[in-house]
Order: structure tokens, then C-alpha cells, then sequence
């Protein structure tokens, strides 16, 4: 999978998918980023990608010309049009669902901006998906796109060395993960529940399914509206609707 970030600071996108999961992936030829400089298409020798707004206000705002000819650029690299997410407070919550959704794509482009913005016209002709991850607003956009990258890669067959994690971890079904334990068996005075000790993978995996139900109506009540619940499932929550 190619991501490819448009971005005024490249080295932010560079530096930082370079290390950990992302970084073998890169290393393994699973994934691919590249980060492309907007300055490199500025057409002046000052490398200006800014101007003042029309009807004034505060600060300034991308220009249009250099963000079109840097994503024009990966266009025709690619031979087709490809899906550019704007990385933006206006856009849609990012979300484990989108993050299979664009999983999908061979190549993926994040459009980051500073300043006041973009200007609208290019966002018009080139924007396929409005992304935001959360309600508060950053000086960029690189943030945002490298916690997507992250979340994206991570399902890509063979980034994790164990593909099946993906499948169990928060949000995977619209629950949240339950509680993980490792060695010393016990630390500080709290041990290791039992069960897991047991050697019973039909107990643990219940156990687990039932802490998981626990954990996703104590923490996040909402996701277990959209979560396929079976009868067990229901007995939980029934159970902790009633203490």
C-alpha cells in the first residue's frame, strides 16, 4: 500500500514512520510513504505557498496553485486519480470502520494544511474524504495523517506479525479489547487471574469475551449499540445494568 502525504513538513511525516510497526513494514516493502514538500511546488524562488485572505481576517491561507501541482504530481506517477483524504476539524471522526475502509485503497493520499486553510477551490477539485480525529484543532495537519497511517497500516496483511491481533483488538468488532497480563504471575500483590493460568483456551476465550462485553459498557456504553451480541453477551450486560 503507497501513501503519499502533501505536506510543508516533510520531515515530520519521514522521521516518524520510520521507526517501530511502520518502519519494518517499510522495511519489508509492505507499505510505502512518501512525503512530497508543497514548497517544491511554489513556482517562486522564495518557495511562498501562503497569501492574505480575500475579505481580510486573521493569518494566512494556502494557495491553491502549489497544492494542485503537488498532487498532479503523484497523479500522474500513479496514472489515476486517487483518493486524497483532507485532513481537517470540519471532516468526518476518523474511526476503526474507516480505517478498513481505506485499508482498501492502493494508494492513499493525505492533503495537510496549515495556517488559516486551503483555499476552497483546490479542495473542490482534488478532496475525495474530509478526516478528522477528534474535536480540537492542531497547527497541521501532519498529526492527524500519521495517526491514520499508523491505524491503517496495522491491517495490511503481514505489517503485524500476527495478523489475528488485529481482529481482537478495540474497536475490531465494537468492543473494546479486554485487560492483557503478562509475567511476574504476581506484582506488587495483585496476581494474574486465575483462569488464565488454567490452560483452558475455551474458558479463557469466554472469560475474555466477558470481560471485553464488562469493559465496553463500564467505558463506552454507545459502541455496544452497533456490537453483534450473542446470549451470553446479553446475560453480562443485564447482570451489570443490575448492580
Amino acid at each position: 500500500m503507497n501513501f503519499y502525504v502533501l505536506t510543508l513538513f516533510p520531515e515530520m511525516i519521514t522521521d516518524t514512520v520510520s521507526h517501530s510497526i511502520t518502519g519494518r513494514a517499510i522495511e519489508k516493502n509492505l507499505i510505502n510513504v512518501e512525503a512530497i514538500n508543497i514548497r517544491d511546488f511554489a513556482g517562486n524562488k522564495h518557495g511562498q505557498v501562503d497569501d492574505y485572505p480575500y475579505g481580510g481576517g486573521a493569518g494566512m491561507v494556502m494557495q491553491p496553485g502549489p497544492v494542485y501541482r503537488s498532487y498532479k504530481s503523484i497523479e500522474e506517477k500513479i496514472g489515476k486519480k486517487p483518493r486524497v483524504v483532507y485532513m481537517t476539524p470540519q471532516g468526518k471522526t476518523f474511526n476503526q470502520n474507516m480505517a478498513k475502509e481505506f485499508a482498501k485503497e492502493e494508494d492513499l493520499v493525505f492533503l495537510c494544511g496549515h495556517y488559516e486553510g486551503i483555499d476552497e477551490r483546490v479542495l473542490e477539485m482534488i478532496v475525495t474524504d474530509n478526516v478528522s480525529i477528534g474535536d480540537y484543532v492542531l497547527t497541521g495537519g501532519e498529526l492527524p495523517s500519521l495517526v491514520m497511517i499508523d491505524a491503517i497500516s496495522r491491517l495490511v496483511p503481514g505489517v503485524l506479525n500476527n495478523d489475528a491481533s488485529a481482529e481482537t483488538e478495540s474497536f475490531s468488532d465494537n468492543l473494546l479489547e479486554y485487560p492483557q497480563y503478562t509475567r511476574p504471575n504476581e506484582f506488587e500483590g495483585k496476581k494474574v487471574p486465575p483462569i488464565l493460568l488454567s490452560g483452558d483456551h475455551a474458558k479463557v476465550d469466554k472469560w475474555r469475551r466477558e470481560q471485553s462485553i464488562i469493559r465496553t459498557y463500564e467505558r463506552r456504553p454507545d459502541l455496544l449499540e452497533k456490537a453483534e451480541l450473542n446470549k451470553d453477551d446479553k446475560k453480562t450486560i443485564m447482570s451489570l445494568k443490575k448492580q
